[in-house]
Order: structure tokens, then sequence, then C-alpha cells
């Protein structure tokens, strides 16, 4: 009879009595009890719980809401297009636990970081040494009226480009108009030096082939920073190919004044971002605030564009057809400048 109550079953209850004595003073949660842990595995010393490490592949497994298809590594084929294309690769057990999918989402592609950091590097260098004192001795020597006419010029220069890609992208309505600013300015302002046509309500549009690839569907890409061009990505790598030949500067023959153009364009330029610098100094990583804020600009431009050319072709209803405003001094590659307020 004791062998036989040796060996008789213990009582349910005792199963699930916690594994050790609480320390006097101490609390143990309710659920303590009723929660196992999926890490600890029973051993064969008298039944005694041990607690062991999970495999990343239990954890993974365990991890709520995260699908086992993507933790799985990339394809070549999607490593290809990723290189071309710009979008990010198969996402990874550790993005599929960031806290806001959202920012996860909206995290700039920038796989060539460590050759972008030096090339951005030598660039604020070069706009040290140079760039940034000409602008500045520009600001200082030429009154703010001169200055406008000489951003009115180049920005009269840039309507055809901008004329170009507006049709391109199936937007005639804005197309006329951008060609209606060129005759008024260059005829009326006198070369552009004067703007008549923004008196007369011909918003000023700054478009160029990068952006006319984003409306053709490439829409996201890697970034990538080019020496003394600065901020691009590989899109508008490409796009810099579409542009070159539609350039009015360029095609001046005579060298010293091709030059001189290309000089005084690229002066002017730096001079509207001067505001800028106060920004850049007071960044904790200076390289990541120019990619950042040059990606969302240009994700902006796209779809602004895609949304005017929604417009034009009678797809949204009349209270979405505001087109959205342009900054009209800063040209359309260049950096954004900060909004009041904002």
């Amino acid at each position: 009879m004791l062998a036989a109550c040796a060996s008789a079953p213990k009582p349910a209850a005792d199963a699930a009595a916690p594994l050790a004595t609480p320390v006097a003073g101490t609390t143990v949660p309710a659920d303590a009890a009723r929660a196992p842990d999926p890490s600890l595995e029973e051993t064969a010393e008298g039944g005694v719980l041990a607690q062991t490490a999970a495999t990343p592949a239990q954890e993974a497994s365990l991890a709520p809401g995260v699908d086992a298809a993507a933790t799985a590594a990339p394809t070549a084929a999607e490593d290809d297009y990723a290189a071309l294309y710009g979008e990010a690769p198969a996402a990874t057990p550790q993005d599929a636990d960031a806290a806001d999918p959202a920012t996860a989402a909206r995290s700039s592609y920038d796989p060539w970081e460590p050759m972008n950091r030096k090339i951005h590097a030598f660039n604020n260098a070069v706009d040290r040494a140079v760039a940034r004192p000409l602008a500045q001795a520009y600001v200082a020597v030429v009154p703010q009226p001169l200055r406008l006419g000489v951003t009115n010029f180049f920005d009269n220069l840039g309507s055809p480009l901008t004329f170009v890609n507006q049709v391109l992208q199936g937007r005639p309505r804005d197309a006329v108009q951008t060609l209606g600013r060129f005759v008024v300015n260059s005829t009326l302002g006198i070369g552009g030096v004067f703007d008549p046509a923004s008196d007369l309500k011909m918003k000023r549009r700054s478009e160029d082939f990068g952006q006319t690839l984003g409306m053709w569907g490439w829409r996201s890409s890697r970034f990538v920073e080019l020496p003394l061009f600065g901020p691009r990505t590989l899109r508008d790598v490409f796009g810099l190919a579409g542009d070159m030949p539609l350039s009015v500067v360029r095609r001046v023959e005579e060298d010293k004044i091709r030059v001189t153009l290309q000089g005084l364009q690229l002066v002017d330029t730096r001079a509207q971002l001067l505001s800028l610098d106060a920004m850049r100094a007071d960044a904790a990583d200076d390289y990541a605030l120019v990619r950042d804020a040059w990606l969302q600009r240009r994700t902006f431009q796209i779809e602004g564009d895609r949304r005017n050319r929604a417009t034009q072709q009678g797809d949204l209803p009349d209270y979405l057809r505001e087109e959205e405003e342009r900054n009209p001094i800063v040209p359309a590659d260049a950096m954004p400048l900060p909004l009041p307020g904002g």
C-alpha cells in the first residue's frame, strides 16, 4: 500500500504551484503561475524546470505579428531590383520589431552611406574654402534688387527645360503657362531680369528630368552624393543626362561667356542657401540632415507633380484642385528652406 501511495500521481493543483517560495515583503503577479515561459523546458533531473536561451528561430516564431517569410534573405533578383530602383531590401527581424512601422517606412535608403559621407566631407571642404566665401562676398557687395534680377534671369533661362518636362509629365496647362512666362519675361522683363509674369498671376515652377522619371514610375531611389554636384538620388543622376542637352547656358558656344554664366549661377544659388548655414552648424549630424532634407524635398516635388497632373486630368474633386505653392526663389534641386514657424 505504501508503494502504491508513493507511485500515485500528484494532484493537479501542485502542478500550478510557484517554483519558489516568495520572499516576505514581495508580491508575485497573479498570472505568474498561469503564464509559462516558452524558453523554459523540463530537464530529466527530478522534473526540475531549467531556463534555457531560446534560439533566434524560436524567437521569430514566437514574436507576434512577424511573418516568417519577411525574415528570409532577399533573393538575387530582389537585390538587382533594389540596386536600380532604390527599394529597401527585405525586412529583417530587427525591422519587424520596430516600434513605429511608419517611421521605418520613411527612413532614407542609403546603402552607399560610407562612400557618400566621404564625398560629403570633400564637398563641405570645397564649400568652406570657395563657394561660401564667394557667396558671402556677393551678398555684401551686390545690392539685393540686383541679386534678385540675377536670380530672375537664371530662372527665366530654365523655363525651356521646365516646359519640356511638363509636357513629358502630361501637364499641358502648366506647360502653356510656363511658355507664357518665358515669352513675357524675355520681352517685357528685359531678358528675364524683371518678372512681370508673376504680376500677371503666372506661377513660377521649376521641373527637371529627375522629377519626370519620378512621374513615370521611378518614385523611390537610393541616395547618392556627387562630388561638387552635391546630394542626388540614382534617379536624379540619370535625370542629369536628360537635363544637360536642354540647358540654355550649356548651349552658349563662347567658352568665356559660358563659364562666367555658370560661375555666376553657382554663386547666386549658394547665396540663396546662406540662411541654412546656421541650422547645419547646430546639427548633430550634418550629413544626415542634408540627406534627409534632400530626399524629403524631392518626394514633395514628385508627389506635387502627380497631384497637379491628376488635377489637370480631372481625377480630383474641386476642393482638392488648389496647387501647392512653390518657393519662387530656391531652384528645384536646392536644399529646402525652413518654413516660418516650422
